[in-house]
C-alpha cells in the first residue's frame, strides 16, 4: 500500500513539472535553470555605452571584488602609477585574496594594480588606498569617480568589496564604470594581461601574478575584466570581449554559472546586434541631397561614427542637421550646425559641423 502511494505522489509531482513547463512555452516565456539565473545582468557596448541586453539591472546588491576596477581607474586617474610606496603595518594579513604584502616592503603602484586586478590582492587594495593619501580620502574619489561617470545608484565604503551593508552597485553602474575603465590603455592593459612577474623587495626571485579571470582563456576575443566572491555578493563577473571593433562589457552580479552566463549573454549580445558605421566622416563630408542630386554641401564632421544595431533598426535611423531633415538644411546652410543621429526618435549621436560651402 505504502509503495502505491509513493507511486502517486512521484506521479504527481512529475505531471506538475510538465504543465509548470508547458503553460511557461504556450506564454513564449523561456525555460531558464536555477544554475543559470543571476540576481542582476547587463552587456553594454564600449564604444556607444548602448545597454544590449539587462536584466534587473537596476537593484543595489553587493559587488564583492569587482568594486577594484573602480580602485583601479580611481588610482590610475589620480596618482603617478610609476611612483613606489612603503606597504603599511595595517594592509598586511588582510582577509580574504592577498599576495602576502610584508609590511615595510616598497612596491609601484603599476605592480600593486597587477597584484590587485590579476589575483585580487585585498592587501594590494589596502595598500593603494592608504599609502598615497588618507583610506578615507581615496573611498571619497572613488564615490566622485563613480558619479562622474553615471553611477548614481552605487555607494563604495572600501577599496576590495568584502562585505559592509553599505556598500553596493547595479550591474548597470558596474557596466557603466567598467566601460569607462576599458577606455583607458593601462588598465585595459593590466586586466587583460594573463601572467606577469613583479618585483619581491628582500629576495632575489619576483612573485608571479596569474590572472584569476578564466574568461581570458575560454572566450574568444577576451579582453578582461574581473572576477568577485563573498558569502553574501555570491559569484560576480564583469567580462569584456572584443569582436572585430565590436566590444561589450557583460555583468553578472550572484550568478552560481558565472563563467557560462556571461559566456552565453555575450554570445546572444553579439549575435543579436551589429556594429554598424552609420557615417563615415570622409563620405560625409560631401553631401548629396535627395531634392537635388546635383546639389551638393560640403560638411566637416571630426570622427567616423559607430553603433550597434538590431538587422530591424537599420532603416530607423534619422539625420537632422538643427533640428531638421538635410534635404531641408541644405536651403539655408548655417556655418557651424549641430548634427544629430536619432533612433526611434531618440538622440543617439550629436556633434558641430561646419558648412564650408554650397554648391
Amino acid at each position: 500500500m505504502k509503495i502505491k502511494i509513493d507511486k502517486i505522489i512521484k506521479c504527481t509531482i512529475l505531471s506538475l513539472i510538465v504543465l509548470i513547463f508547458q503553460f511557461c512555452l504556450s506564454n513564449n516565456n523561456s525555460v531558464v535553470f536555477a544554475s543559470t539565473v543571476s540576481k542582476a545582468e547587463c552587456v553594454i557596448d564600449v564604444n556607444s555605452g548602448r545597454v544590449l541586453y539587462a536584466y534587473n539591472e537596476g537593484e543595489k546588491l553587493p559587488m564583492a571584488s569587482t568594486t577594484k576596477i573602480l580602485t583601479a581607474l580611481t588610482a590610475i586617474e589620480n596618482f603617478d602609477v610609476n611612483k613606489s610606496v612603503t606597504v603599511p603595518k595595517n594592509c598586511v594579513g588582510i582577509e580574504g585574496s592577498s599576495i602576502y604584502l610584508r609590511e615595510g616592503e616598497n612596491l609601484t603602484i603599476k605592480e600593486l594594480l597587477y597584484g590587485l586586478m590579476l589575483r585580487s590582492g585585498n592587501d594590494c587594495a589596502e595598500t593603494i588606498s592608504s599609502s598615497i593619501i588618507k583610506r578615507s580620502d581615496f573611498i571619497s574619489l572613488m564615490n566622485k569617480t563613480a558619479k562622474k561617470l553615471g553611477a548614481i545608484n552605487s555607494n563604495f565604503t572600501n577599496p576590495h568589496g568584502l562585505h559592509d551593508d553599505n556598500h553596493y552597485t547595479t550591474a548597470y553602474d558596474l557596466a557603466l564604470i567598467t566601460l569607462n575603465a576599458m577606455k583607458n590603455d593601462l588598465f585595459r592593459e593590466i586586466v587583460s594581461t594573463k601572467r606577469v612577474e613583479i618585483s619581491n623587495d628582500g629576495y632575489d626571485y619576483n612573485r608571479v601574478l596569474i590572472n584569476k579571470n578564466k574568461m581570458l582563456t575560454m572566450v574568444e576575443g577576451a579582453t578582461g575584466v574581473k572576477t568577485g566572491f563573498t558569502k553574501k555578493a555570491g559569484r560576480c563577473l564583469v567580462s569584456s570581449v572584443k569582436n572585430g571593433d565590436f566590444e561589450v562589457v557583460a555583468v553578472v552580479l550572484n550568478s552560481p554559472d558565472m563563467w557560462n552566463r556571461s559566456t552565453e549573454i555575450i554570445s546572444n549580445a553579439f549575435n543579436e546586434y551589429k556594429n554598424v558605421k552609420i557615417v563615415d566622416k570622409i563620405e560625409f563630408s560631401d553631401v548629396v541631397y535627395k531634392t537635388n542630386k546635383n546639389k551638393k554641401l560640403c560638411l566637416m564632421l571630426e570622427s567616423d561614427f559607430y553603433y550597434p544595431l538590431k538587422q530591424e533598426e537599420i532603416d530607423l535611423i534619422e539625420f537632422k542637421i538643427d533640428g531638421q531633415s538635410i534635404e531641408n538644411y541644405v536651403k539655408n546652410p548655417k556655418k557651424v550646425a549641430e548634427f544629430q543621429i536619432l533612433l526611434k526618435n531618440e538622440l543617439i549621436f550629436s556633434q558641430k559641423v561646419f558648412s564650408i560651402y554650397n554648391r
